[in-house]
């Protein structure tokens, strides 16, 4: 797929031939493509959360208070209602496959002020994730990481007033 042909172009770089490619992306810190989509997915749902596009058009993304939840208390200030795919086409659709991934943010990263601040926190927060160097794994999706809070009292909060870090 595509992740090979970054995989055969890290291989034409003098002195990286040897190496596996996990190791070439490290040495070069490079993050697999994988990776880069995940984060991709990160940013869109961020802008669409936020309102930076038309509401109709983003109408597939619920947050979870606009439904009734089992396991109250778990997740971020802005958890979205995960949908469950009546098809197998489906699971591969934008809303299905980000949702859990964006659960599983911490508070201080889905209410960063800014497009950048949440950038920057979402890089930090992944920045021990196995799928930034090896294309075959997972974003993990279980455990929460407690970033430092940084105060951006100065910059607007897109999607609204949010809550403390949860543990």
């Amino acid at each position: 797929m595509v992740e090979g042909v970054q995989r055969r172009a890290t291989k034409q770089i003098p002195g990286y031939a040897d190496l596996t490619y996990e190791e070439r992306l490290r040495k070069l810190k490079l993050p697999t493509l994988k990776y880069r989509r995940y984060r991709g997915d990160m940013i869109e749902m961020y802008k669409i959360i936020g309102g930076k596009y038309d509401p109709a058009a983003a109408n597939f993304i619920k947050l979870r208070s606009d439904h009734v939840s089992r396991d109250c208390g778990r997740g971020n200030s802005k958890t979205l209602f995960a949908q469950r795919p009546r098809l197998d086409i489906r699971k591969h659709n934008f809303s299905i496959r980000s949702t859990n991934i964006w659960n599983s943010l911490p508070d201080d990263v889905v209410c960063a002020k800014s497009l950048n601040s949440f950038k920057n926190k979402l890089d930090k927060f992944c920045r021990n994730q196995e799928v930034l160097y090896d294309y075959k794994a997972d974003i993990r999706t279980g455990s929460r990481v407690n970033n430092s809070k940084e105060s951006e009292s100065s910059e607007e909060d897109p999607i609204g007033t949010c809550v403390g870090n949860y543990p």
